[in-house]
């Protein structure tokens, strides 16, 4: 059984930062940030593999946000900076429990953590 346990969001400005984590309670591979609305499929905000040295992000946030991890605390992280109202989500991390070349399966999800943003 792994978990993964988001915390951090909150209600924030416009052009206000906040930093996501996503706690794994045993080691995971690649990870990534989803977001989303309700009766909406998640969107992809931020990948990233065990290393660190392939992250992936959606168009959106390039340039914005960053993501990264700490393996000895099996914990990932978003970084979010310059938010905006659209960025207003539930963010969802996910983890997969092998290693590979591509982005984040989704093997594993926490329950989510809700970012509003206000103008």
């Amino acid at each position: 059984q792994v978990h993964l346990v988001e915390s951090g969001g909150g209600l924030v400005h416009f052009g206000d930062s906040l930093q996501l984590s996503c706690a794994a309670s045993q080691r995971v591979f690649n990870m990534g940030w989803f977001r989303q609305s309700p009766g909406k499929e998640p969107d992809l905000v931020a990948t990233i593999n065990w290393s660190g040295s392939r992250p992936v992000y959606a168009d959106s946030v390039k340039g914005r946000f960053t993501i990264s991890r700490d393996n000895a605390k099996n914990t990932m992280y978003l970084q979010m900076n310059s938010l905006k109202p659209d960025d207003t989500a539930v963010y969802r991390c996910a983890a997969d429990r092998e290693p590979h070349l591509g982005t984040t399966k989704g093997d594993y999800w926490g329950q989510g953590t809700q970012v509003t943003v206000s103008s």
